[in-house]
């Protein structure tokens, strides 16, 4: 009886610790909260700036200094008044 009961505590006790819902199972799951939590928290910062982006070209008058952003960084534009300094290419 007494070999019974050891066996039972020695195999509780090993699920408790490698089991599927055990100690180590516990840890992977908080790494792989973190994880998506920092995720998260670059995923809300993108979909604020989209947010912004999109209050500020609305159709009724569009902000000239977004309109003016995206000429240049998206479409590769200058203004005429700006001086473009060109490098050659590496190679």
């Amino acid at each position: 009886m007494l070999l019974l009961c050891l066996a039972l505590t020695a195999y509780f006790a090993f699920h408790t610790i490698k089991g599927r819902h055990g100690l180590d199972a516990r840890d992977k799951l908080l790494e792989r909260e973190s994880a998506l939590e920092f995720e998260i928290q670059s995923l809300e910062a993108v979909r604020a700036k989209l947010s912004r982006d999109v209050a500020l070209l609305r159709p009724d008058l569009p902000d000239p200094d977004f309109v003016q952003e995206i000429a240049r960084e998206v479409l590769g534009f200058a203004n005429p008044r700006d001086r473009v300094v060109m490098t050659p290419p590496p190679g």
